[in-house]
């Protein structure tokens, strides 16, 4: 049938996905010269000094949630978080280099089905020196306090991109969730008006009268909120909007149920992270698993 093979050729475009951004890849890495190098490396002069004393509370000692939530902006009962991340400094410099990849003749890839504007910050090269470190030591910390039952202290694994809104562009974002067990969305500028964040109810938790909730952005701030968390973004009334977003996830979680098709995964070789379900293939999997506790 028609639809049988629109399923079937869908299926061949998202197998050759993985290829062609390794692809891409190695001809970035070969013949793409940044214009500020430094970027690539997670600093800590890049980060904003209010969220690394969040880092140092999460990381001490008896720490615990509600200590935490002294540290954050809560919306609602949604556990939508906001907490600084960046310095100022550090979102012009790194949307300056976003914009000199952006107008170079490199290959790019687009960040997702919905956001056809924007970068692959694999592709660029910012998985190993900058993503991997904010995740591991910076973002685990609290997600592990936040999100317990998401997996939120063993998060191996992410999916990185910078999503560009302009009015002649992609104006806004429909409502959708993350194929991620968390994300972090953090406005990085430039100048824009209007296109905040709103927020429905989680993909599990359907309502016959969803309530929404409207959240603005901030420069160099971030949210944090669970993947499966119904949201979408408005659209902007002038100027450019720059994000990056990070879906993390947790294969201990999804190796157990897809997020997406909620049905119990099959868990076939991949290259990379392989969309998250990043654990030892189901047929190895020993008799006793050291996994990080869900608290």
């Amino acid at each position: 049938s028609v639809v049988y093979l629109q399923i079937e050729a869908e299926v061949q475009r998202r197998k050759q996905l993985v290829h062609q951004s390794v692809e891409r890849r190695a001809i970035i890495s070969k013949c793409y010269k940044p214009k500020h190098p430094e970027v690539y490396t997670l600093q800590d002069s890049f980060l904003a000094p209010d969220f690394l004393e969040i880092v140092r509370y999460c990381t001490s000692p008896g720490a615990h949630l509600q200590g935490l939530l002294g540290y954050l902006e809560s919306f609602s009962d949604k556990r939508i978080y906001r907490l600084p991340v960046f310095t100022e400094g550090f979102c012009q410099t790194f949307v300056d280099e976003l914009e000199n990849f952006e107008q170079s003749d490199m290959p790019k890839g687009r960040p997702n089905t919905m956001n056809n504007y924007g970068v692959l910050l694999n592709e660029l090269g910012m998985d190993e020196g900058f993503l991997t470190p904010l995740r591991e030591q910076f973002l685990r910390p609290i997600t592990a306090l936040l999100y317990p039952e998401l997996g939120g202290s063993c998060l191996d694994s992410h999916r990185a991109f910078v999503v560009k809104y302009s009015l002649h562009e992609d104006l806004d974002l429909s409502s959708h969730y993350d194929n991620a067990e968390v994300t972090l969305n953090v406005s990085l500028g430039k100048d824009f008006t209007e296109g905040n964040l709103y927020f429905g109810e989680f993909y599990k938790d359907p309502s016959p009268v969803p309530k929404y909730l409207e959240v603005e952005h901030v420069g160099a701030q971030g949210l944090l909120h669970r993947g499966g968390q119904i949201h979408g973004a408005l659209p902007i009334g002038s100027g450019e909007r720059w994000n990056l977003i990070v879906w993390m996830r947790s294969s201990l979680i999804r190796n157990q149920l897809c997020p997406m098709c909620n049905s119990k995964p099959r868990l076939v070789e991949a290259e990379g992270f392989g969309d998250g379900f990043t654990g030892t293939l189901e047929e190895d999997v020993p008799e006793t698993v050291d996994v990080c506790a869900l608290w």
